[in-house]
């Protein structure tokens, strides 16, 4: 079964241990001004290759940082669906996973490993005005149990910090979608906020829509692969309706087939594909009415491919979108 209690803790951060042991987790100690609470991030996988796949967006920007300024502090179950606060690494569009590289959390010498890349981040946020959005699966609170790493009562905390999905057999178990684990934290001093996205090399990015579960059989041509969303109109001068447009285009050198190919939004709701797109050529796809809806609020485009797989995916806020009339550049 999926994650139990899966949500974000909004928090602030105390204090911190690095990861070390057998199954070593970089632990953090905050407070959501309430209640203290722990947040175990993985370093090493009980897998093999024992290092997590990493990518840390300094600059990061996506439309669900709106909803979470607006949250209180403390803990919110979410709901595992899309268009809300939940986070799916594959689905939300929040990175793109192949740029994620495999990182060794223990290596001698200053700077050049996970605990230390994690901690630059975590210790630039204690006893600051920065925010950190944990996101996974919450335990406790534990009334007679006292956290074992930093002594605090009630024991209290969230862990599963990582992808949740496509998992190998043993933890096939805690396969979900919009259940994804990761850090968000805001620096407000800085104007800056920060995204930190883990994943174990085990797993793998082609996961079952509805139950998570891995996909061992997809294969993405190099072709097709090099289809991508380049810009879209997301709003036109007047009424938005049947005026907006998505500009994709083909980087390979070959003819590519578009039919029922897809275009996505963030309800995941689709609008099919017809026809080809030439070698080196772009396409303006003109978005019918009551099909997909790019929210002038801020919102995801996803491309997928006629088997359904995603093949490129983009993001845009509200202020990426306020100027009526201009295109939004990927």
């Amino acid at each position: 079964m999926p994650l139990k209690n899966y949500g974000v803790l909004k928090c602030r951060g105390v204090d911190r241990k690095l990861g070390e042991g057998p199954t070593p987790h970089y632990q953090v100690l905050v407070s959501d001004n309430n209640l203290q609470h722990r947040i175990a991030i993985n370093v090493k996988s009980k897998e093999s290759p024992s290092e997590l796949l990493y990518y840390i967006d300094s600059k990061f920007d996506h439309p669900i940082l709106k909803g979470l300024v607006e949250l209180d502090y403390g803990f919110h179950e979410i709901n595992r669906q899309p268009g809300g606060l939940a986070i799916d690494l594959i689905r939300g569009n929040l990175l793109d996973v192949s740029q994620m590289k495999p990182l060794p959390h223990n290596v001698p010498g200053p700077d050049n490993d996970l605990n230390e890349l994690i901690d630059l981040y975590i210790g630039r946020s204690l006893n600051s005005d920065a925010t950190i959005y944990a996101f996974g699966e919450k335990w406790g609170p534990e009334n007679d149990v006292k956290d074992k790493y930093f002594g605090f009562l009630p024991g209290n905390g969230i862990h599963d910090i990582h992808m949740n999905q496509g998992n190998v057999d043993r933890f096939q178990k805690d396969d979900g979608v919009w259940q994804d684990g990761g850090l968000i934290i805001h620096y407000p001093s800085r104007n800056q906020w920060v995204g930190i996205f883990l994943a174990f090399q085990s797993q793998t990015f082609h996961t079952d829509d509805t139950t998570g579960h891995r996909l061992d059989d997809i294969a993405v041509t190099p072709t097709a692969a090099a289809m991508r969303i380049v810009a879209a109109a997301i709003n036109p001068l007047g009424d938005d309706s049947g005026k907006e447009t998505v500009i994709l285009i083909n980087s390979s050198p070959e003819v590519i087939n578009l039919t029922n190919w897809s275009l996505a939004d963030k309800l995941k709701q689709k609008y099919r594909l017809q026809g080809t797109i030439n070698p080196g050529e772009t396409l303006k796809v003109q978005i019918p009415q009551k099909t997909i809806q790019l929210d002038n609020q801020g919102g995801i485009i996803t491309l997928l491919n006629d088997k359904g797989i995603k093949i490129d995916g983009v993001s845009y806020t509200k202020e990426d979108a306020q100027k009526q009339g201009w295109m939004v550049i990927f």
